[in-house]
């Protein structure tokens, strides 16, 4: 299929959808200037382990450790803006042609960038929780202090360390989020796959419940993944190019 074909294609799909969703990865903030964890121009993995820096047992052990590794990365999400990707989401979203978007992003620049129902199966940086006492805060005080200071984030009334609300190595998922994205897998009847390389489980299994469930699946990614052979349609090509064709075309449709 040619890829004017194949973007025809995706955009009947969506446009006679009844309940369409969106599944996101990395690779649709990398515009934004946010790296893909496991590209090996992001440095991210290269001089750590992951395994390590990045675990719920790592982190217990040695929180500053943690943050020391995620400084940078801190830094870059929060200059970050959601770019046209984002931006196309939130417009289908607006104009009826999409119900929600499940990512495994943890920017939080789809609800930045105006998306309504958003599911964070990866958590987000929009809280922390004290590691002794549960307890949970905003984050912003506490990590833009620690950017500023370099201190671990500690909880106000026990004194233990502060942990983002995202998921590390050993942690289970949020229940919450999961469920509501499996739940919109088995009920959609069009999920379009964007910037996700659909290696990262259980998120990759979200097309597969979807359609198995019945539903058409457009994969749009530069490179090719495992699960292409299960898709309606597949567009290589760049997401911050891609998705605003389709909400342009979908809002002519709707006008």
């Amino acid at each position: 299929m040619s890829s004017d074909n194949a973007l025809s294609t995706a955009i009947a799909l969506l446009r006679s959808a009844r309940y369409a969703v969106a599944l996101t990865g990395a690779g649709i903030s990398t515009h934004s200037g946010i790296p893909d964890f496991r590209s090996p121009q992001s440095g991210l993995w290269q001089q750590h382990n992951p395994a390590e820096v990045a675990s719920l047992y790592g982190f217990r052990h040695n929180p500053k450790r943690f943050y020391d590794w995620i400084r940078p990365l801190a830094h870059i999400i929060l200059a970050a803006e959601p770019n046209a990707a984002h931006l196309a989401l939130a417009q289908m979203e607006a104009h009826g042609h999409l119900r929600s978007v499940i990512t495994q992003n943890i920017d939080l620049l789809h609800t930045r960038a105006g998306s309504q129902t958003v599911h964070e199966i990866h958590g987000h940086l929009r809280t922390v929780t004290c590691i002794h006492c549960f307890r949970e805060f905003p984050a912003q005080p506490h990590i833009h202090a620690y950017l500023q200071t370099g201190e671990t984030p500690l909880c106000p009334d026990c004194g233990h360390a502060l942990k983002p609300n995202v998921i590390l190595f050993g942690e289970q998922l949020p229940t919450h989020a999961l469920t509501a994205a499996r739940r919109e897998a088995q009920r959609c009847d069009v999920m379009l796959v964007a910037g996700s390389s659909l290696e990262v489980y259980p998120a990759a299994d979200l097309p597969v419940i979807a359609r198995r469930h019945g539903a058409a699946l457009i994969f749009v990614n530069l490179a090719a993944t495992a699960l292409d052979s299960l898709a309606t349609v597949v567009i290589h090509g760049d997401v911050v190019d891609v998705l605003p064709r389709l909400a342009e075309a979908l809002e002519g449709s709707s006008a």
